[in-house]
C-alpha cells in the first residue's frame, strides 16, 4: 500500500529495549535504534538460552503460526509496480546477474531458520536467509518474524539466525540478532505490503563446553519472604551467569499462621497439629477447634488465621465420634444429627529458586557472510519473472494432509504475478504458485536468477503468507511484498552497520 503521507520512508526497530546513540542521518524518517542484545554479555546470554539444556529450546521450537494461511487473490489491474528503474545489488560471489534453471538445484548455504520467543512465551522459528552486506552480517526474513505483531511489543525476544539448521545441529554456528530494520509502514501500520525485515547479527558462535550446576547455595538454601525478593534474586543470577534454567517455587511456611488476605499467604486444609504450630499446644488446640466447630459451625476464628468447615454425615461415618487419627477431622453429635468438622489455616508463603546455572563456553566462528556467503538483492523487477523459493515449509494443508515436516530445506519455482491479501492490509503483493504450507515457510527467500552452481542469486521477496486460491483445501500460492526502491533503501541503510563479536 503506497502512502501519500510525508511521514513515509524507512523505520528502524531493534531487537531490544534500550536506546543507543545513532549516527547523523539525512533521512529523518529513520527511527532511532533500540537494542536487545546491546552488549557482548547480553548476546552471550541469548546464545546460551538456545544452546543450554542440550539445545532443548531449539529442538522443541515450533513453526511460527501467526498470519500464515490467509485469503489472497490475483490482481489484474493496479497492484504491485516498480517505482524506479530495475536493478540488483551483487551477491557475495557474483556481481553480475547469473541465469537460473529449475533442474539440478543445489540448495543455498545462506538459508536457515530464525528462532525467537513468541508472544505466547514459547520458542518458535521462521525461515530466513543471509544477504550480502559490507560487514557480512545481514539476515532477511518476514517482518512479523522479527517484530511482535501479536502483543505489540517492539520485537520478538531472544532472536537468533542459524543457517543450515537441522534437528539441533548448528553447522555454521548461532548468530545472535543485534539490530532489526523495517519499513516505516510496517512498523507503524503493520502494512502487509512492507512485511519484511533486515537484521544485523553478531559474529557466529559455537559451543566448546557446557557446565551445569545447582543454583548457588546462598540461593538454593535461602527462603525469600516475598515473590518479589525471589524474582530479584533470579534476575541477579541471570545477570551474573550465561544462563539460569529454573523457576521460582513456593512453599508453605507451616511455622507461621497469618490473617486472611495477608500478602504472600495461602489458605490450605490443615490438621490440628499444623494449626497448633507448637507440638506442646496440640491438646489445648484440639479443645479450641472442637468448641469452635460445635458452637459456630462453619466459621472463621476471631484472629482470622484459621477456620472450620462443618458438614452433616451419616451415623456410620460418624462412628464413635471425636478426632480422626490424622488430626484432620473432628466428629460430633448435635441436635440428634452427626457432623464432621475439617479445618483450614492461612499460612505465610515463602519462595525458593530451584534450577541450574548453565555456564556455556563459546568460541567465535566469524561473520555470517564469511561462513555461508550472502544473497544479492533485486528490486523493481518485472512481474512475471521466474524465481526460486527456498524455505522450511511445515504444517498441514486445509484438508488436514501433511506434505512437509519443516525439518529439511525445500524449494519451489515459478513466475511471479500480482496479488493482494486484504486481511493483512496488503494490496501490492506478488505471488507464486507453490504448495509450501504456511507454518515454517514464512520468511522463505525468493531468489531471482539463482545460480545452482554458485548457490547464489538475488533476493527478490520473502514469503509472508500462503493461500488456497481455488478452494480445494490445498495450499497453492505463496505471497511476498514487492521489492522496490523503498525496499532497497531499507536494505542499504541496514547494510551500513557492523555488529562485532560476542566472545
Amino acid at each position: 500500500m503506497k502512502r501519500t503521507l510525508t511521514l513515509g520512508g524507512i523505520a528502524v526497530g531493534m531487537l531490544a529495549a534500550a536506546a543507543v546513540a545513532t549516527p547523523a542521518q539525512a533521512d529523518t524518517d529513520i527511527a532511532p535504534p533500540v537494542n536487545l542484545a546491546n552488549t557482548n554479555f547480553a548476546a552471550k546470554q541469548v546464545a546460551a538460552f538456545w544452546y543450554g539444556q542440550s539445545k532443548a529450546n531449539l529442538v522443541n521450537a515450533t513453526p511460527y503460526n501467526v498470519e500464515t494461511t490467509l485469503p489472497t487473490k490475483h490482481v489484474s489491474t493496479g497492484g504491485a509496480s516498480a517505482d524506479s528503474k530495475a536493478g540488483v545489488v551483487g551477491s557475495s560471489g557474483d556481481k553480475k546477474a547469473s541465469t537460473g534453471t529449475s533442474k539440478n538445484v543445489n540448495l543455498p548455504k545462506t538459508t536457515g531458520k530464525v528462532f525467537f520467543i513468541g508472544a505466547d512465551k514459547k520458542p518458535h522459528w521462521c525461515s530466513a536467509t543471509a544477504v550480502q552486506s559490507q560487514y557480512k552480517n545481514l539476515v532477511a526474513t518476514a517482518g512479523h518474524c522479527v517484530y511482535d505483531t501479536v502483543s505489540n511489543k517492539d520485537t520478538l525476544d531472544k532472536w537468533v539466525f542459524i543457517p543450515g539448521y537441522y534437528q539441533g545441529k548448528t553447522p555454521w554456528g548461532i548468530y545472535v540478532g543485534k539490530t532489526a530494520y523495517t519499513h516505516y509502514d510496517f512498523d507503524v501500520y503493520e502494512d502487509g505490503d512492507r512485511d519484511y525485515a533486515f537484521v544485523t547479527v553478531y559474529n557466529g558462535v559455537q559451543v566448546t563446553d557446557v557446565k551445569t550446576d545447582k543454583v548457588k547455595n546462598w540461593v538454593d538454601n535461602r527462603n525469600f519472604e516475598t515473590k518479589a525478593e525471589a524474582e530479584k534474586a533470579r534476575k541477579e543470577l541471570e545477570l551474573k551467569s550465561t544462563g539460569f534454567a529454573g523457576k521460582i517455587v513456593s512453599r508453605i511456611d507451616w511455622a507461621h499462621k497469618v490473617p486472611l488476605r495477608t500478602r504472600d499467604s495461602k489458605k490450605v486444609e490443615a490438621s490440628v497439629a499444623q494449626i497448633a504450630v507448637d507440638p506442646k499446644t496440640i491438646d489445648s488446640a484440639k479443645k479450641t477447634l472442637a468448641e469452635q466447630a460445635e458452637k459456630y459451625g462453619t466459621s472463621t476464628y476471631q484472629d482470622k488465621t484459621w477456620g472450620v468447615v462443618v458438614s452433616r454425615v451419616s451415623k456410620r461415618e460418624f462412628g464413635d465420634g471425636g478426632w480422626s487419627s490424622d488430626g484432620k477431622a473432628y466428629y460430633f453429635a448435635k441436635d440428634n444429627a452427626w457432623y464432621k468438622a475439617t479445618f483450614w489455616g492461612n499460612f505465610d508463603v515463602d519462595y525458593r529458586l530451584k534450577g541450574k546455572l548453565v555456564d556455556i563456553a563459546l568460541k567465535d566462528v566469524g561473520t555470517l557472510g564469511a561462513n555461508v556467503g550472502g544473497q544479492g538483492l533485486a528490486y523493481n523487477q518485472k512481474i512475471g519473472t521466474n524465481v526460486f523459493v527456498f524455505g522450511y515449509p511445515s504444517g498441514s494443508h486445509p484438508d488436514g494432509s501433511y506434505a512437509f515436516t519443516g525439518k529439511t530445506l525445500k524449494w519451489s519455482y515459478g513466475k511471479t504475478f500480482k496479488a493482494a491479501a486484504p486481511a493483512m492490509k496488503a494490496e501490492e503483493l506478488v505471488g507464486i504458485k507453490s504448495s509450501f504450507t504456511g507454518q515454517g515457510s514464512i520468511g522463505s527467500s525468493w531468489l531471482y536468477r539463482y545460480s545452482s552452481t554458485k548457490r547464489l542469486g538475488y533476493l527478490n521477496g520473502v514469503t509472508i503468507a500462503v493461500s488456497d486460491t481455488d478452494g480445494n483445501k490445498r495450499i497453492d500460492t505463496s505471497v511476498s511484498p514487492y521489492f522496490d526502491g523503498e525496499t532497497l533503501a531499507v536494505y542499504k541503510y541496514a547494510a551500513k552497520f557492523a555488529s562485532g563479536k560476542i566472545v
